[in-house]
């Protein structure tokens, strides 16, 4: 027996339940409308249940393994052993407790829940499908919506992500057992961080890329720093191959094949092929254009600086509507979203978003780089200072990488920071705070800084910008 449609209004309809969209919820019901928020999935969105939160808890654990079997030089002899099943449940466990919260965090700020799977009928309509027999449907009728239906991984032609030996990055987030040997399609952020941890699980992880390095939107220097630390961990690289097919080997496994521009051929064993290729938008089902919608010819929402779409009153956020695809960008993007449907005079205006990789050594960078301020007409001044004459990179083992500041050499104000070493992505969000607030070279560097904490190459990066750092010469 099929339950038939139902018709029900609301004032503000958020399709999803990610980052974005939960935030937007909870900010418009704090607002005073009348929120409702529909997910098919789980609360959370991809971030909290096969990006973010699990990738951080499996580098966390990796990460402690490798240290406690890797820290003779400090007089410290252990022999780790990884249960990969418990770590995962660990990592599950994790995962439960916050997307529980965001669920309960929704209900307490007074917004709707609704299981099911979205459309719009028109632009004040839309229909959700609820999720199994005789579930039915219902109509809800809105005066605003928000799409926060988030990304998913890219596939590529051969490689199904259907097939056991095929893994998207949430697979890779959910294996109980470490493969002997894990190809990794795709140098870039997910493909790094998931090939540094399968490296210090005890995996023999071959990266291909097509292009000539890694981590292409980084500057030479941060990403020279990352390769060489993969590398000692046994990390493979393969630059300027695309992989082209699978095939079944004589031992059991697979052969991944590539293919330059050029035609070269190239074959490499492995047990399991990670793609990490990129995301793409989900609005598959969404019939975004009964609304009126307009997408790129990537599918990604095209919104202006308030969030909105070409249909004032629908507003999208998040990866489904393109770059920067940040968490904590579509977070933002969620509240502004919230406030300009409450009639506030919210812009996203920000100077500058952080971004961050959790390689080893991490990656933490916010602003413009020296040569995109000497683009945008600024006469730029650069200050570095080098982890390892930090005393406190130096008693936790890991002195690699630097921070670099750059800033205005007239006014001083900050206009940029790169930081590649440990603890970078809380690192950045100092510089982060000095670009959004007009911080000068001078305010960070006369901000005294605890002693001793990584925080200090911070000031010190900012002192040696103008020629007056203590701990580093000056340049």
């Amino acid at each position: 027996m099929v339950v038939g449609d139902i018709a029900t209004g609301t004032e503000v309809l958020v399709i999803g339940g990610g980052p974005g969209g939960y935030v937007a919820a909870i900010r418009a019901a704090q607002e005073g409308l009348d929120a409702t928020l529909v997910e098919r999935d789980a609360y959370g969105g991809a971030c909290l249940n096969r990006g973010c939160i699990p990738s951080k808890a499996l580098i966390t654990g990796s990460g402690l393994a490798h240290e406690a079997g890797n820290a003779e030089f400090m007089g410290v002899h252990a022999d780790p052993a990884v249960d990969m099943g418990k770590m995962v449940e660990w990592k599950d466990g994790v995962v439960d407790r916050l997307t529980g919260g965001v669920e309960k965090l929704c209900k307490a700020n007074g917004v709707n829940l609704i299981e099911g799977t979205a459309s719009f009928v028109d632009e004040h309509t839309a229909r959700v499908a609820h999720g199994g027999e005789g579930q039915g449907s219902e109509s809800i009728e809105f005066e605003h919506a928000v799409v926060a239906t988030g990304s998913r991984p890219i596939q590529i032609p051969g490689f199904d992500f259907a097939e056991d030996h095929v893994w998207s990055s949430a697979e890779a987030l959910d294996a109980e057992t470490v493969p002997d040997r894990l190809g990794v399609v795709g140098g870039g952020y997910i493909g790094m961080e998931l090939a540094t941890t399968y490296a210090k699980l005890g995996a023999d992880v071959t990266v291909v890329e097509m292009l000539d390095n890694i981590l292409q939107p980084y500057e030479d220097d941060v990403k020279r720093i990352v390769r060489t630390r993969a590398e000692e961990l046994g990390v493979e690289f393969n630059f300027g191959e695309g992989a082209s097919e699978w095939s079944e080997a004589a031992d059991g496994g697979y052969l991944l094949h590539t293919e330059t521009e050029e035609g070269a051929e190239s074959t490499y064993g492995v047990d399991k092929v990670l793609v990490a290729v990129g995301r793409q938008p989900v609005t598959d089902g969404l019939d975004p254009e009964n609304a009126g919608i307009e997408t790129d010819d990537r599918g990604f929402i095209e919104t202006d600086d308030r969030t909105r779409t070409a249909v004032d009153h629908i507003h999208a956020v998040g990866d489904v509507a393109g770059d920067p695809m940040l968490a904590h960008a579509a977070s933002k993007e969620g509240i502004v979203a919230a406030e300009v449907i409450a009639g506030e005079p919210a812009a996203m205006d920000q100077q500058a978003i952080p971004a961050a990789v959790f390689t080893d050594p991490e990656i933490g960078t916010v602003g413009l780089t020296e040569a995109e301020a000497e683009a945008e007409g600024f006469d730029p001044v650069v200050g570095e200072m080098p982890f390892n004459a930090s005393g406190r990179a130096l008693t936790t083992g890991h002195a690699e990488g630097f921070v670099r500041l750059v800033a205005d050499d007239e006014t001083g104000f900050v206009l940029g920071g790169q930081i590649v070493g440990p603890e970078a992505s809380e690192l950045v969000a100092e510089v982060a705070l000095a670009i959004e607030m007009g911080a000068t070279l001078e305010d960070v560097a006369a901000t005294v800084h605890t002693h001793p904490t990584l925080a200090e190459a911070v000031m010190e990066a900012a002192e040696n910008a103008r020629g007056q750092a203590i701990h580093t010469l000056n340049r």
